[in-house]
């Protein structure tokens, strides 16, 4: 885990895209957020080897997002119920039902329907918020932070330029 940390803090500074970075944290979101073993979870998993993500970035923002979920699955178990339990929807859940497809896709679990539901509405703002913040950080808060005596002293010394050289 620190070893993906100090990946992702060498990512943001360096020349990698903030695109990139981004959209691995996205991608993470969807399956740290929904339940594991979900079919979509597949997809996004292809996807995130297919595209050019950065995928130390994404395994930690996986692992942050599958931690955060737990806190969040009463409020998904919410959702999911209200979509699945409306009147008006009952017909459509019972078409998508009969058709094996669907039934492996498992929208019929609330959990995962209500979690699925908030990670695509919240994919491309994270996107968006991600990117802004990494570009912030670079401009902002990166050169300050280079500038710091106990920064340069680690940057200079030999346990750090050792790090520096096996890691290249």
């Amino acid at each position: 885990m620190i070893s993906m940390i100090l990946k992702l803090i060498k990512a943001l500074n360096s020349d990698i895209g903030p695109w990139q970075i981004a959209l691995a944290g996205a991608l993470a979101m969807v399956i740290g957020l929904t339940p594991l073993w979900s079919v979509h979870n597949l997809v996004i998993l292809l996807l995130a080897f297919v595209l050019r993500v950065h995928l130390a970035s994404f395994f930690l923002f996986w692992a942050l997002f599958t931690g955060l979920a737990y806190l969040l699955d009463p409020w998904f178990h919410q959702i999911g119920l209200y979509w699945l339990t409306q009147a008006s929807l009952n017909g459509f859940w019972t078409n998508l039902y009969q058709q094996d497809i669907w039934q492996v896709l498992h929208f019929n679990r609330s959990i995962t329907l209500g979690s699925l539901i908030v990670t695509l509405l919240a994919f491309a703002p994270t996107v968006l918020l991600l990117r802004w913040a990494i570009i912030r950080y670079r401009a902002s808060l990166m050169p300050w932070l280079n500038k710091l005596k106990l920064v340069q002293l680690l940057k200079g010394s030999r346990w750090y330029q050792l790090y520096a050289r096996v890691n290249d």
